[in-house]
Parts: C-alpha cells; structure tokens; sequence
C-alpha cells in the first residue's frame, strides 16, 4: 500500500510534466500565429483523412495521398519579411525540448541555419519537427502522425507551402 501511495503521484507528475515540453513548442506557435509578419498554416487531422480517402488516376496523386495517409497534422510559422530570422531561430530552437527530440539533420551554410528532429517511439516517428533561421527567414515547422521518412520528401512537392521545401532534405538515401 505504501509503494502505491509513494508511486501514484510520480505517475500524475510524469503525465503533468509530458505533455508541458511539447507545450513550448505550442506556446511559440500560438505566441506569434497572430502576428501579421507570419504566414501561418494548420492542417487538421481531419484534412489529412478527408484527403487520404480522394482517389483518382493521377500517379503524383496518389504517391502524395500514399505519403499523407498517416499524417494526423501540420502547423507551419514562417516568414521572410522579418529582419530578425536568426533571433526568432534562436528563441524557438531555446524551446525545443531536447530530450523529447533525437535530432537528424542540421546544416549550417553561412548565416542560414536549418535543424530537423524527430519524436518517436521505436522505429515509428511521431513528429517531425524543422526549424530554419537566416537574417531575412524563420520557418518553424511540425508534422504529427506516422511519419515515413523515405516519403516526406515527396510531401514538399505536393504542398505549396513556404518552408515545406526544406524537408527535401531529410530524404533517405
């Protein structure tokens, strides 16, 4: 009896303290989605499965609907309007949960920086995450779902989206 009053509330605090990091991120999208120097996007889970049941003759299509069909979301922050692009990659990469995150990819090619990580468990990727930051843009980018990463590339063709086309780089070879 005592371990289970000792262990219930380290259960509540875990549960608690979860979801909390992936809240950062939420707190940055939410903090400047209304700021009028962003493009904002949000595709609902319920986009991704009204367009995963379209089906036509269409080859692009249908590698596109193949490539969607575990997608459950997407929220894009982006802007190159801004003259502060690498203060807004520092901000939001100080909020990235790390220890959430296994991090793929990052490049650095003169003041243009680019991360991509994901969250996942096991061998599936639940999120995929990219952030990208120069002196004149900021893309901050989540995809949520089952995530294939021999496919995303195929996803910045598909969506004409500022900033999706940096997930061409997280292509498998």
């Amino acid at each position: 009896m005592k371990k289970t009053i000792f262990v219930l509330p380290l259960l509540f605090l875990f549960a608690a303290v979860a979801p909390a990091q992936n809240d950062a991120i939420n707190r940055f999208f939410n903090q400047y989605m209304e700021d009028e120097r962003f493009t904002v996007v949000f595709v609902s889970p319920k986009m991704f499965s009204l367009v995963s049941k379209i089906s036509t003759e269409d080859e692009d299509w249908e590698k596109f609907r193949e490539v969607v069909g575990g997608l459950t979301g997407l929220r894009v922050l982006t802007s190159d309007s801004l003259d502060s692009g690498l203060q807004l990659y520092k901000e939001a990469l100080s909020k990235v949960p790390k220890t959430e995150y296994s991090e793929l990819l990052t490049v650095r090619d003169g003041q243009e920086n680019v991360r991509i990580w994901v969250k996942d468990s096991g061998s599936i990727i639940n999120e995929l995450l990219l952030l990208v930051g120069s002196p004149d843009e900021f893309v901050l980018l989540s995809l949520t779902g089952t995530i294939d990463l021999d496919k995303i590339s195929e996803l910045s063709k598909g969506l004409d989206i500022e900033g999706v086309e940096h997930l061409d780089k997280v292509k498998k070879d």
